[in-house]
């Protein structure tokens, strides 16, 4: 721990906690999209496996107040890294040009066809909802392997791909393993029992990646190995794998036991697979947010490093004071509005 400790500079000065803060907000920005923008786009690569149009109209329905906000909290996130860290931008992503890329497209895609399903005619509708899926798909995908890119500390070869593109494949995994625990949630009948079958089946492959994740990080450096494998840290981080490992049982339980429930009107226990999978991705992150922690590039920059001169972070902090407030409240606010269960799909 000596040498984090020479690594983080003097936190009574203004040039030691404004990166401080700044980075928080973006971990804030960060987690909020993933969980929030998550089940949405989960819920996109699901649907062409919904069957009937009504299955889909509903599914549509059940993210239509909520998916184009979460989107804010990745423009809050990816704004912070631009002014507060532009070193760290700079790297990043230059070193992510092609997933970057490839993500802006699929969300474009699947914004347009979100909005031009709704307008189209019968016979043209499903190639918006076949449009939609790919957009979710391959932004999900392309999210998971700029993880990958994060945890290998964006080196250049063929196993750091193949890592990167298998993390892609596990978190659309997560993502519709999220995306069916909202559906269970927002949904009723037979739709609401295809979620509980698509959950089962999205769990495990979530359960791979987190644990490639947690055993691939301690090993691409020698400080986060030395983070999580001495004493006393050892035993004081332990909690965080044990909580995640009875999180996922306790999701799995809860799917084993909903379809009785459901089959008998008795809907007790549909947040259950929402909630711990939540509980899975706050626990992940906050691993993977310790592994890191003080680096933005593994080994090569750290927070205070990358960051902006302190007198442009203070104008900076002022700004985000005013602005990341409002964020969450219209957030809570919409949720609040549009909770309960989903209605008929009307405009």
């Amino acid at each position: 721990m000596s040498e984090l400790t020479r690594l983080i500079p003097d936190l009574t000065q203004t040039a030691g906690w404004l990166p401080l803060v700044f980075a928080g907000v973006m971990a804030l920005a960060m987690l909020a999209y993933v969980i929030l923008d998550g089940y949405d786009l989960g819920v996109g690569v699901l649907l062409m496996q919904a069957g009937g149009e009504a299955h889909k109209d509903t599914m549509i329905a059940s993210i239509g107040p909520f998916w184009d906000a979460n989107e804010t909290w990745l423009v809050l996130g990816v704004g912070v890294l631009l002014v507060a860290f532009p070193m760290a931008h700079g790297m990043i992503l230059g070193a992510l040009y092609l997933p970057v890329a490839l993500m802006l497209i699929g969300l474009t895609l699947r914004g347009v066809a979100f909005d031009f399903r709704v307008k189209a005619r019968h016979e043209h509708k499903p190639l918006w909802d076949r449009a939609f899926f790919a957009g979710s798909l391959l932004a999900a995908w392309s999210q998971g392997f700029m993880l990958g890119g994060l945890i290998t500390g964006f080196k250049s070869y063929l196993w750091g791909y193949l890592f990167s593109a298998v993390i892609g494949l596990c978190l659309v995994a997560a993502y519709c393993l999220l995306g069916a625990g909202w559906l269970i949630m927002k949904t009723q009948g037979p739709l609401q029992l295809k979620a509980v079958g698509w959950a089962r089946a999205s769990l495990a492959f979530t359960a791979v990646g987190i644990g490639a994740i947690s055993l691939a990080t301690p090993l691409v450096s020698a400080r986060i190995f030395d983070k999580w494998f001495s004493f006393p840290n050892l035993v004081m981080l332990l909690p965080i794998p044990a909580m995640t490992l009875v999180l996922l049982f306790l999701t799995a339980r809860s799917l084993k036991r909903l379809p009785t429930r459901l089959a008998l009107d008795n809907s007790f226990g549909a947040g259950e697979p929402f909630a711990c999978t939540v509980g899975v991705f706050l626990l992940s992150f906050y691993g993977l947010a310790f592994s890191l922690f003080p680096w933005l590039v593994v080994d090569r920059i750290t927070i205070w490093q990358a960051a902006s001169a302190p007198e442009a972070l203070l104008v900076i902090f002022y700004g985000a004071a005013l602005v990341l407030p409002v964020i969450i409240g219209y957030t809570v606010y919409a949720y609040r509005v549009f909770w309960g269960k989903t209605g008929e799909l009307k405009y």
